[in-house]
């Protein structure tokens, strides 16, 4: 399973989720209907299927979560608003932190460096040492984290 392709598919769906009031299913649908006919995936079908199926999971869980991680994104926050932060960062935030506090199968700092990578692919010149940063701060108190949920 291509797990950085799977965290790129679910990134775009939560963002298209915000921008387009879509579901879950149907922007991980478009997504993958758009990879598949440009082969981005690659040959074989089994790998795809893993791909979608841990992309459709993440996107699900961060949708049905996004309360308690908006909650412990704003802790995080300097200065900052959770709803006043870019679309792409927020949707990049919100998946980490989803990854980090509510998943056992991702370490914490592999959580990180995937949302560095996906801030610096997807947002500005700055998201990466942003994302870095907040996650950072998320990290430092994420026993307590998982102890509360």
């Amino acid at each position: 399973m291509k797990r950085r392709l799977a965290r790129e598919i679910a990134v775009q769906s939560l963002y298209q989720m915000e921008m387009n009031e879509v579901s879950g299913a149907e922007a991980v649908d478009m997504l993958m209907e758009e990879m598949r006919e440009e082969n981005e995936i690659g040959a074989d079908p089994a790998e795809a299927d893993k791909t979608e199926a841990f992309a459709r999971e993440l996107v699900a869980g961060v949708f049905e979560r996004k309360a308690a991680i908006d909650r412990l994104l704003q802790e995080a926050l300097t200065g900052w608003q959770v709803d006043r932060l870019s679309r792409v960062d927020r949707q990049i935030l919100r998946l980490a932190c989803y990854e980090m506090v509510f998943r056992d199968d991702v370490p914490p700092k592999a959580a990180i460096n995937e949302a560095i990578e996906l801030a610096k692919h997807f947002g500005t010149d700055e998201s990466g040492k942003f994302v870095n940063g907040v996650l950072g701060r998320l990290i430092q108190s994420l026993d307590r984290y998982r102890n509360e949920r």
